[in-house]
């Protein structure tokens, strides 16, 4: 008989727009198989590259706005004035159920959702090396216009300055050292 799985232990990766959360989680999703990691439903259209139920659950505003009048959703915000960005509840509640490591990669405003509904869940801030390099990736990107860059460099510097709210820092100096630092954290966390 085998031993019954013991609850997973959530843990949150935020941080800073264009900090390359989403690279880290891509990285860990391509060679950490043993972390489940959260698909968020997003109503931004798609960037390149980007498919439906692997990156994000791409959806209108009225089906958004269903989900969280249904409570489908964990967390859920506006992001950048523009967009609407939610993890989906059910899916995250049976991966820590299942004794999985979930990992939930979303904005500062879903984090503080998240510690609110699930206090025992580990907060990592996603920092990067320096503010210089952070402005060198927003504008390296290229996805976004000189307007949305502004944007998203003012909402950057509120988010930077919510560093102390998460129980640990992981510099993405590179992608591959901060995937498995992250990684080897959340092992380490369901021992």
């Amino acid at each position: 008989m085998s031993e019954p799985e013991r609850p997973g232990r959530l843990v949150v990766v935020a941080g800073p727009t264009a900090v390359g959360k989403g690279t880290v989680a891509a990285y860990i999703r391509e060679h950490h198989p043993q972390v489940w990691l959260s698909v968020s439903a997003t109503t931004r259209p798609p960037r390149p590259g980007e498919i439906d139920g692997v990156h994000y659950f791409f959806v209108d505003d009225a089906e958004f706005d269903r989900m969280v009048d249904d409570g489908e959703l964990l967390e859920h915000a506006v992001v950048h004035g523009r967009a609407s960005y939610g993890t989906p509840r059910a899916p995250v509640e049976a991966a820590i159920a299942a004794g999985r490591l979930p990992l939930l990669e979303i904005d500062l405003q879903g984090a503080r959702q998240v510690r609110e509904t699930a206090p025992d869940a580990l907060f990592v801030f996603l920092a990067p090396p320096s503010w210089d390099e952070l402005v060198d990736r927003l504008v390296g990107r290229g996805t976004e216009t000189e307007e949305e860059r502004a944007a998203r460099l003012e909402t950057a510097k509120v988010e930077l300055a919510a560093q102390r709210e998460f129980d640990v820092t992981i510099v993405n100096d590179d992608v591959e050292r901060a995937a498995a630092e992250l990684v080897s954290l959340m092992e380490s966390q369901a021992r």
